[in-house]
């Protein structure tokens, strides 16, 4: 059916900036599907075509019958499956790339201005006095942590949540598809009456049980990975969701947060100043007029 090895080198860099459970999909990824596909699930639909027999000779019944028994074969669905459920993957690693190349011209633009502000201050004595005084622009965060491994957040959080949420889109409309397509179960014998067969004719599917197997298992590694997409969500919280959607910057309240709004109110009101009314009024003392003569009270 190919080569998978290209698909899974560009996978294998995606694993490196996925979460705990975004590793596991892809492991479920590689094993069960790619290698099970590409090892064995070839071999016994090699002869799909070949090895389905009808008791007819009129010329052309045959194909007009596995066209309408298979109007895709399952190998090629499963292709298409991996490669559908793969592409947002991919996408969200471009957006990965593209947020570490524009962190590497980041670090080169600085290090040319620390180096032209490092010659300027050689030269210019008041240039080192001068630029402390000036407010600089705010930093942003660093895109890795202390391990080194890309932080999601902001609008890779976002691309990767949009990544988990086509997954699973994808998985439950090939599932879908499937079913509607063929079913889970392949009937040993499938009657066809499509033209130019001259009555109903009784076709046979070679090997009907064993391709059954792995219909259903395929159809279990999708169920698995539907699972994880699932539980990925889960892993984030609703609260990276609605961060990651709506706004980076929003303030979260926890629980904890909401229950002292509600029965402490008046812990979270401010005042930029008291009330009038409970500032004390400074006491005065007037000056006492002095007779024209300067002398005494009395």
């Amino acid at each position: 059916m190919g080569d998978w090895s290209f698909l899974g080198r560009l996978l294998e860099n995606a694993q490196e900036h996925s979460t705990v459970i975004g590793k596991v999909w892809l492991t479920v990824l590689f094993i069960f599907r790619i290698l099970v596909l590409g090892a064995a699930a070839e071999e016994v639909w090699g002869d799909e075509q070949s090895d389905f027999t009808c008791n007819t000779q009129q010329p052309g019944c045959e194909n007009v019958c596995y066209d309408e028994a298979f109007p895709i074969s399952h190998i090629r669905f499963w292709v298409l499956q991996i490669i559908f459920v793969s592409t947002p993957t991919l996408i969200y690693l471009g957006h990965v790339l593209h947020i570490v190349r524009m962190e590497e011209k980041r670090r080169e633009r600085e290090e040319e201005l620390r180096k032209a502000g490092r010659h300027q201050e050689d030269h210019d004595p008041l240039y080192h006095n001068g630029a402390r005084g000036g407010g600089g622009k705010k930093e942003k965060p660093p895109i890795r942590d202390e391990h080194g491994k890309i932080r999601i957040r902001g609008a890779l959080l976002r691309t990767y949540i949009f990544n988990i949420i086509f997954k699973t889109l994808f998985e439950v409309g090939f599932i879908l598809g499937q079913y509607f397509l063929y079913g889970f179960h392949l009937r040993p014998l499938y009657k066809c009456g499509r033209w130019p067969c001259p009555n109903t004719v009784d076709c046979f599917i070679s090997r009907p049980t064993e391709k059954t197997i792995f219909i259903i298992f395929m159809l279990v590694v999708a169920c698995v990975s539907l699972l994880l997409n699932l539980l990925e969500i889960y892993h984030l919280g609703w609260k990276k969701v609605k961060q990651g959607v709506t706004n980076e910057f929003a303030p979260v309240y926890t629980q904890e947060t909401y229950t002292s709004i509600l029965f402490f109110p008046h812990m979270h009101h401010t005042h930029a100043c008291p009330p009038a009314k409970d500032i004390p009024a400074r006491k005065t003392s007037k000056a006492r007029p002095r007779s024209a003569g300067g002398g005494g009270l009395f």
